[in-house]
Order: structure tokens, then sequence, then C-alpha cells
């Protein structure tokens, strides 16, 4: 992607933070159907490696896992916070009104080669954690146990598995950066509430 140095997040953690409280990413490829993109929940795995694992499932109609089989690299997507910026908000609007708006955001993109799963037991386990992962703020969480075995077997034949070793982790926090100090103290005051307005508080100005 496109990451100007200014806008660049080096910052792993923060990177890992964003996949794990945004997990629905688009998941890329281009294999022998051509291009393909779902949209589905990731779970990542830190395996000692430098970026970790993406985990996933799809499917088993959807032949973006067939393609999936047959290709050397997969790009997911995971989409933070995003906001426009109106040049209202701006000092320099006042000053001189050389502004133009944007739009601030947040993005993660990760690359890497994808392996199809077909293990009943890591088709159980992915699920298990991507479940627990979601139920564990629930007063009652549910829990894939809750079902009758029999119905969940049905269901992960009904499934693929995903895993891609991350080879390429980049992070984009466009926020702003490049606004002098009282033009991003009035985006701060404009956003309000809004989650952009604390990213924006964090990013590190010019």
């Amino acid at each position: 992607m496109y990451e100007p140095p200014l806008h660049r997040q080096e910052d792993l953690a923060e990177i890992h933070a964003l996949i794990r409280a945004r997990p629905f990413g688009l998941l890329i490829s281009h294999g022998p159907s051509g291009l393909q993109a779902s949209s589905v929940p990731f779970t990542l795995v830190e395996d000692g490696s430098r970026f970790g694992l993406l985990r996933c499932h799809l499917a088993r109609a959807n032949p973006q896992g067939r393609d999936l089989a047959e290709t050397s690299e997969a790009l997911v997507v995971f989409q933070g916070a995003d906001s426009y910026i109106t040049p209202s908000w701006y000092a320099t609007k006042r000053e001189t009104g050389k502004v133009v708006p944007t739009w601030n955001y947040v993005m993660v993109q990760a690359r890497g080669a994808p392996r199809v799963v077909e293990n009943a037991d890591w088709l159980r386990a992915q699920v298990e954690h991507l479940t627990n992962a979601r139920e564990a703020e629930r007063e009652k969480p549910w829990a894939v146990g809750d079902a009758p075995e029999d119905f969940i077997a049905q269901q992960l034949r009904a499934i693929v598995g995903v895993e891609i070793a991350i080879a390429d982790l980049r992070g984009k926090w466009k926020a702003s950066q490049n606004r002098n100090d009282a033009d991003r103290e009035g985006v701060i005051a404009g956003l309000g509430d809004d989650p952009m307005a604390e990213i924006v508080r964090k990013a590190k100005a010019p």
C-alpha cells in the first residue's frame, strides 16, 4: 500500500492490537479463478515467528478456498477507525484558506503464503478460539460445546480452514500528522467522541 513515512506504523504491538480489536478482515487472493475476496473473521496466533499466523475458515462451497490451495500469496486487509476531516476544523482555514478535505484512517495489511486445512480437529480448535474470543465479554458466554456434537460435526464438514504465515505486515495510521498543532487540535475538537480523535491525539506530529 502507499505508505508515506509520516503515516507508517512500526509498533508491532499496536498493529497486533488492531487485528485483535478489528478481526473482520478482507481476504484477497489471485488464483486460477482470477481475483477473489472474502470478508471473514480472523484469529491472530503468536507462534514465535516475527509477525505470527492468521487463521480463518471459509465455506467449503466458496471457490476462493480452492484457489488458495493453488496460490503462493494472499493479502488480508484489516480496517480500523476512519473519519472524514473537514477543512473547517483547521485554524489554517481561517488564516489563509489554503486547505482541502481529507480522510483519516487506520489500516493493517498482512501478506503471506496461504495453507488450506481440512483437518477436523484443527477446524474445531479454530472455531472454538474464534468463538471464545468474541464471547468472552458476555455475562453468559456461548460455547461451541453448547450445541449437539453431531450438529457441530456437520457444520465443520461444511467449512475449510485457512492459515497464513505472515511474511509482511504493514500498518498505516493516517491521523493528521501533516498538520500543525493548531490544526490538529481543531481536528480533535471537531471529532469529539469519535475514536479517531484519540488516534490523532496519540499520533506523532511532524
